[in-house]
C-alpha cells in the first residue's frame, strides 16, 4: 500500500482506535507534532475537505464530538488543543487534526511541519463548518497561495519570537513547557 494511504490502513485496526462511532474513528498520529496528536477519520471514502458538501455537516459534527472525546482521554483542557484540517494534506482520507498546542512532538522536524499548523494552511474546524454552511462546499485555494504559506518565517505560537530553524524553535517551545511546570 502506498505511504499516502497509510491512514486508511491504520484506521482498520481496532487496536489503534482511541474512540469510534458508526461514522468515524480516532487514532493517534504515528508521527505526532505535539505531545498529544489525534486524527479523526470518517469511515466514508472522502479524500479531503474539497470533497465535502453541506450534506457532510452531520459527519463533521460527529468528527468534532469524537475529537472532544480524544481530548478527554488526554486529560487536558479543550483550550490546550487546536482542531482543524490541512489545506493541502499529504495523506489520503479526510482527517481532522486534534492537536495540543505545545508542538514539541517527535514528528515536528521541519519548517513545513510548523507552517502547516501555524499559517492558514491549517484550516480550523469552525471555519470549515462555516464555509460549508454558507457555500455548500470548500473553496479550493491556489497552489501559489499554498506555496507562499509554506515559506512563512518561523514564529513561536506563544510569544511571537521568530526563529531561523525548527531546531531552535523547538528548544524554545520546550522552555515554555518548563516555565508552566509541564513535563517536556
Amino acid at each position: 500500500m502506498p505511504w499516502f494511504n497509510a491512514l486508511i490502513r491504520d484506521m482498520q485496526f481496532p487496536t489503534n482506535h482511541v474512540a469510534r462511532s458508526d461514522l468515524a474513528v480516532v487514532i493517534r498520529d504515528k508521527f505526532p507534532k505535539s505531545r498529544y496528536h489525534f486524527l479523526v477519520l470518517p469511515w466514508a471514502d472522502i479524500d479531503n475537505v474539497y470533497q465535502l458538501t453541506s450534506q457532510h455537516i452531520p459527519l463533521l459534527n460527529e468528527m468534532l464530538r469524537l475529537g472532544l472525546q480524544a481530548i478527554e482521554v488526554s486529560r487536558c483542557l479543550r483550550a490546550d488543543f487546536s482542531m482543524g484540517f490541512h489545506m493541502k494534506p499529504s495523506m489520503r482520507r479526510l482527517h481532522l487534526h486534534v492537536i495540543s498546542n505545545d508542538f514539541t512532538g517527535r514528528g515536528m522536524k521541519t519548517e513545513k511541519h510548523w507552517n502547516i499548523f501555524h499559517t492558514d494552511l491549517f484550516m480550523p474546524f469552525g471555519s470549515i463548518l462555516a464555509e460549508l454552511e454558507e457555500r455548500g462546499h470548500i473553496h479550493q485555494r491556489s497552489p501559489a497561495y499554498i506555496q507562499s504559506l509554506l515559506s512563512t518565517p518561523l514564529e513561536c505560537n506563544q510569544c511571537d519570537r521568530q526563529f531561523e530553524t525548527i531546531v531552535t524553535l523547538k528548544a524554545h517551545l520546550l522552555g515554555h513547557l518548563v516555565a508552566i511546570g509541564a513535563e517536556p
